[in-house]
């Protein structure tokens, strides 16, 4: 396996609302991304571009709360063969792959229980 970079931490939030009021007004941060994961949901994925990195904010898991709070995602170049990797090693999924309309993810917790994604951007 071979990590190459950090595209994106995610901070969990409990009010899209404030949490935007914060990131954008207070922080001065530019919306990159705002999207709802089913129309009417009221759950959305926000991303800040800072850098060559980014921040994104949901409430899709609460703070705090059991396996939630900060997420670090690790961009891989082979994502099925890391998760072989992880496998092997001992360390499941919680979620299974999923995707995105620009990536696939896996998400693991390490040996503490803190939530580590491995991230693969799709071609294009």
């Amino acid at each position: 396996m071979k990590i190459t970079e950090i595209p994106f931490v995610g901070h969990p939030v409990t009010d899209i609302p404030r949490a935007r009021e914060f990131y954008e007004k207070v922080l001065g941060l530019e919306l990159t991304m705002l999207h709802e994961l089913a129309p009417g949901s009221g759950q959305f994925w926000i991303e800040y571009n800072i850098g060559q990195s980014c921040l994104g904010v949901s409430n899709i898991w609460p703070p705090n709360d059991g396996p939630g709070g900060p997420t670090v995602a690790m961009e891989v170049d082979d994502l099925d063969k890391a998760i072989l990797e992880l496998k092997d090693a001992g360390f499941e999924s919680e979620s299974g792959i999923m995707q995105s309309p620009a990536c696939r993810f896996f998400l693991f917790n390490d040996p503490d229980g803190n939530r580590i994604m491995l991230h693969q951007m799709k071609a294009g």
